[in-house]
């Protein structure tokens, strides 16, 4: 929080006149700490500023926000996230969800709203547009909260289902670029391990190399 008690954010968006409107209708209810228009600027300025909160856009130029969310969230677990699209697609709601995100607002939201969706999600409340949060729910187990993301997501895609939840974790990593040596630092694991679970994956989903793994999630944006 900023020292008037006011939920400090960095908006991720990569439309520059959004932005400043963004800015000017909730400026007076927040600290706008930092701004970034691309992945790899958002997960800069997230690092750097260490916001309470960012109002993360869901397409960006180079990948989606879940991509932020993964590589922030385990470093910086008390930042939240809150997803702000033009996007009301179920699969985009739930990939990001899924990645980590606390909510979901769609860009009709009036000013004031978003100033309050930013700050129950600031407060550890889930946040969704009205309209978003029934297939959101259907979509949801009910076996309680996960450190990350709001519980755990029922998967919509058979093919991903096929694949455990460590898998899974691998699978991203993979088709992020990762090499193996990269994704076993970042889940404490074995290279051999990565080896044996991205030779799963790639069984698994009848796929021949990453290049088209990367493909397939990014068909399905889950990367």
């Amino acid at each position: 929080m900023s020292e008037d008690g006011r939920p400090t954010v960095v908006l991720v968006d990569d439309h520059a006149m959004f932005r400043a409107g963004v800015r000017a209708e909730i400026g007076a209810g927040v600290d706008i700490v930092g701004e970034a228009a691309s992945v790899a600027e958002a997960i800069a300025t997230i690092r750097h500023t260490r916001p309470d909160v960012v109002l993360l856009d869901v397409h960006l130029p180079d990948g989606g926000g879940p991509a932020v969310v993964a590589a922030v969230q385990p470093e910086l677990p008390d930042t939240k996230f809150l997803a702000l699209s033009v996007s009301d697609a179920a699969e985009d709601v739930i990939t990001v969800i899924r990645a980590g995100a606390r909510g979901y607002v769609t860009k009709t939201i009036s000013g004031a709203d978003l100033t309050d969706a930013i700050r129950r999600v600031a407060d550890g409340d889930v946040v969704f547009s009205p309209r978003l949060a029934g297939f959101v729910l259907d979509a949801f187990r009910e076996a309680g909260s996960g450190p990350g993301g709001i519980g755990t997501l029922t998967s919509t895609d058979p093919e991903l289902d096929q694949l455990t939840p460590r898998e899974q974790e691998v699978m991203r990593l993979l088709a992020r670029g990762y090499s193996y040596r990269e994704i076993g630092s970042e889940l404490f694991i074995s290279v051999k391990t990565v080896e044996t679970h991205a030779s799963n994956v790639l069984r698994k989903l009848q796929l021949s190399s990453r290049h088209q793994l990367t493909r397939w999630a990014a068909d399905r944006r889950i990367v």
